[in-house]
């Protein structure tokens, strides 16, 4: 989603200085975002233009601060430990469900210690094949597949990643054995892909679109439940593999036991900021959904994803410590 980069190298400070400060969020300076990625990829992108409505919103600076490191455990860890008042949020992004899991001795509790604010973004991916690659849909490869286990390979930019657990639900689901080759970021990947050492992989729409736009890589499906207009002619993979569907996911947290009247204002600050015609046409581009939600909502969601991705973590048998 490398177009979300041109959102801006920092958020907007105080649009409105005149405004009164809302009582709830009165103390400090600023309200901090922390990120757990560096700057320049695309959580870091999605909180600068939420910083920067948010901040227009409140009539407060809100500020992005990278702490990247431990799948996002760095940023999470902080702001767990954080004060309660509002100062200090967490954009996360799906590693913070996978982690629950994938990491045995997590310094955090990912459901006791924080408080949920509003989902803030869907992002779909696609599986791709090499362009000789003897499928033509998504019927032919499970059966092409099946007739041939553990012949075809499966590239992973990340271990742990969202990407990496979409190819492990398809291939649970399914009854599907794909050698995994795992590589040093989405770059390699894509590249030995592109030159026919390996047969597939799940790409996000950025990386993917150009190349099977060029003819390079074929598309077979798309994780979501509906077909995406980005990507004309390639149907959903639930469509073969039943109730299957996959989401990297973007949301706002705050430490535990934040005030209802303070998580109230951030909710409906995050909100506003995620149906700007702005942030949602930004998303869009690249095939992705701005998503808003309340609290509630996004607790019962998180909570869900953690038991979905435990269940893939216990499939595949990774752990990272």
């Amino acid at each position: 989603m490398q177009g979300l980069h041109r959102i801006g190298a920092a958020c907007a400070l105080l649009g409105a200085l005149a405004l009164p400060l809302a009582p709830a969020l009165a103390q400090g300076n600023a309200i901090k975002l922390v990120v757990g990625a560096p700057p320049g990829g695309t959580t870091d992108t999605v909180a600068r233009s939420i910083a920067q409505h948010m901040s227009q919103d409140l009539a407060r600076p809100v500020l992005v601060e990278n702490k990247p490191g431990a799948g996002g455990n760095i940023a999470a860890d902080y702001v767990a430990k954080s004060p309660p008042d509002g100062n200090t949020l967490l954009v996360t992004f799906t590693s913070f469900s996978i982690n629950a899991s994938l990491y045995r001795n997590l310094p955090f509790d990912p459901i006791g210690d924080f408080t949920p604010v509003s989902m803030l973004a869907n992002v779909p991916s696609v599986l791709v094949a090499r362009k000789d690659f003897p499928a033509r849909s998504m019927p032919e490869f499970v059966s092409l597949v099946k007739a041939s286990p553990g012949k075809y390979t499966m590239a992973l930019g990340a271990i742990g990643s969202s990407l990496h657990m979409a190819g492990e639900r398809m291939k649970m689901m399914a009854g599907l054995n794909i050698l995994n080759v795992p590589y040093k970021g989405t770059a390699p990947a894509i590249t030995d892909l592109l030159g026919g050492q390996v047969d597939m992989m799940f790409a996000s729409s950025l990386n993917a679109l150009p190349h099977i736009k060029s003819g390079a890589l074929k598309a077979l499906g798309v994780t979501s439940p509906k077909a995406l207009p980005q990507f004309p002619g390639v149907p959903p993979i639930g469509d073969t593999i039943q109730g299957f569907e996959s989401n990297a996911w973007f949301a706002l947290f705050g430490p535990a036991r934040l005030p209802p009247e303070t998580l109230a204002m951030l909710n409906a600050a995050a909100r506003k900021a995620v149906d700007t015609p702005e942030f949602r046409h930004l998303l869009e581009r690249e095939a992705a959904s701005a998503v808003s939600s309340s609290p509630a909502e996004l607790g019962a969601f998180v909570r869900k994803d953690i038991e979905r991705y435990a269940e893939i973590v216990k499939f595949t048998g990774a752990t990272v410590d």
